[in-house]
Parts: structure tokens; C-alpha cells; sequence
């Protein structure tokens, strides 16, 4: 995401009844998406406001940048604050079409409109980078979602034998909806009853209690599969929204999401179907997918 500066004069311009306009040095980084009160934001995770950029420490919400304790400055930037949008900001990288166009046997369930609204939660999300970087990660997100849901078909898990081993009873909350409530559902399969538990904290909604929100509501079903893409690290090293966005190339986000039965050899078919997806979808937009395709 790239904003143009440009220099008007050499001292600042004031206007009467209208202060000092600061005219961005030439130098100054780009501005990161507008901070947004209703948006989470966690650990690393950067947003601008008042002319700066900040990065998170660590999760929060409502907690306006500036604060020491929560936020970091990373410096002057080139334009930015509380009513400034980011340049994409009116839509997604992806339109409707090529989304449709992506997933052309969908569920009616997975909608276009149910991704864009969650994608307010998390802002950083295919608007980090130049319009390339956007691009690839949008594409890497949605080509490993087509691979855990055979193409936006499937809502929640079909092998209904694993259903009752998603309970880890050490926890200290438990199980409350039951043993066999926390299979995989969603556009990343979310599973277990800790990641319902963490995803549900994050996100501000009682997942823990009521995992059946994940197939009923499209946007909370998009908003935990954000919420593993953005914030979770996985069997790798690093999430796959880092790794897309640091150049770290597409087969790094498969091993933050599988790595641990897919990458080293493990599974080279379900590598390559993820890997096809992601080339397709780069083709659809128009962008070179990069290196590093294969974990």
C-alpha cells in the first residue's frame, strides 16, 4: 500500500483560521490501514494514527494508539490517522467476480459479503505491502481455504469419527457444549476446544459455549479463519499472514497451517493441490504468485 507525497514547499503552509498544514517528508514510510476503534488488533500487528504508525504489543481493542503500555510508535508516515482510510479501503483486492470465478461451485453459506465484513476485524489483512504483496496474500489465504473446504463446499468436518477427540478436558474450562461439539468448521476447519476458546476471546464472542456460531453466522465463520491466518503461528514459525506479507513466499503458509503432517515430504499431493489453487488464483488476479511455493 503506497501513498504519493508530494512536496509543495519547503516551509509549512498555514491558512487562517486553519493552523499549520505539515507537508510529509519525502523520507517517511507509508502509512499502515487507519486505526479502528471496533477492530482487533494483536501482537505485531501495525495501524496508523495521528500521522504515525503503531504497532501492537499484544492484543486489544478499543485501546487508542498512543498508549505506551499497549502500542509502539513506529514513527512518522506519510498520511495516516483515525479518519483516513487506507487506499483499498471502499473493497476488497479480490472483487465479487473473481471471487466467483475462484469458487465457482460454492456454498451459498461462504458469501463474498460475509468475507469483506469480517475482514473489519482485521485490517491488516490483504492491505499490508504493495498492491502485489495484497494480492498474493489474498490469493494464498483463499487457495488454502479452498483446499480445507474442497472449494467452499464443505461448512464443517465430514469425518464425524474425529468429532468426540477435539476435547483436550486438561483445559481448564473444559468442554461446555460437550464432548463432541469442537470438530472442524469453517474456511480453516477450526478445531479443538482451546482454539474455539482462544478464537472466541479475540473476536469477542462466546465460541467456547456456542461453537455451532461458526456454522451458523458466514462472518464469524470468515472471522475465524482471519483469526488463525493473522494471529496464529501454527505447527510453523511464524503466521501465514507474516509470511506472506515479509516475503516468506506461499509454501511457508502451508506449513503455519498443516506443516506438521503436509511439509518435509509428508504429504506432496496435499502440497500440490494448495500450490495449484495458489497459482490459479494469482493467474485470476493478475499477479506473479513469487518464489518459495513448496514447504
Amino acid at each position: 500500500m503506497r501513498r504519493i507525497v508530494v512536496l509543495l514547499a519547503a516551509l509549512p503552509l498555514v491558512a487562517a483560521g486553519l493552523g499549520v498544514l505539515n507537508i510529509a517528508s519525502a523520507n517517511a514510510a507509508a502509512c499502515a490501514a487507519a486505526w479502528n476503534s471496533s477492530s482487533v488488533y494483536t501482537g505485531g500487528m501495525v495501524a496508523s494514527y495521528n500521522g504515525h504508525n503503531w504497532s501492537a504489543k499484544w492484543w486489544t481493542q478499543n485501546e487508542t494508539p498512543g498508549n505506551a503500555d499497549v502500542w509502539a510508535d513506529q514513527g512518522t508516515c506519510g498520511g495516516g490517522g483515525p479518519t483516513d482510510p487506507p487506499p483499498n479501503s471502499g473493497g476488497f483486492v479480490v472483487s465479487e467476480a473473481q471471487f466467483n470465478q475462484m469458487f465457482p461451485s460454492r456454498n451459498s453459506f461462504y458469501s463474498y459479503s460475509g468475507l469483506t465484513s469480517a475482514m473489519s476485524a482485521f485490517p491488516a489483512f490483504a492491505k499490508t505491502g504493495s498492491d502485489t504483496v495484497q494480492k498474493q496474500e489474498a490469493a494464498a489465504f483463499l487457495a488454502n481455504v479452498n483446499h480445507e473446504t474442497g472449494g467452499l463446499v464443505y461448512i464443517v468436518e465430514q469425518n464425524t469419527s474425529n468429532y468426540p477427540h477435539y476435547c483436550d478436558y486438561s483445559q481448564p474450562y473444559g468442554c461446555p457444549a460437550g464432548q463432541a461439539a469442537y470438530y472442524g468448521r469453517g474456511p480453516i476447519q477450526l478445531s479443538w476446544n482451546f482454539n474455539y476458546k482462544a478464537a472466541g476471546d479475540a473476536l469477542g464472542i462466546n465460541l467456547l459455549n456456542d461453537p455451532w456460531q461458526v456454522e451458523r453466522d458466514s462472518a464469524v465463520a470468515w472471522k475465524t479463519g482471519l483469526w488463525y491466518w493473522m494471529t496464529q503461528n501454527g505447527p510453523g514459525t511464524m503466521t501465514a499472514h507474516n509470511a506472506m506479507v515479509n516475503g516468506r513466499g506461499f509454501g511457508e503458509t502451508i506449513r503455519s497451517i498443516n506443516g506438521s503432517l503436509e511439509c518435509n515430504g509428508g504429504n506432496p499431493g496435499q502440497v500440490q493441490s494448495r500450490v495449484d489453487a495458489y497459482q490459479r488464483f494469482t493467474q485470476i488476479l493478475g499477479v506473479d504468485p513469487g518464489g518459495n511455493l513448496y514447504c
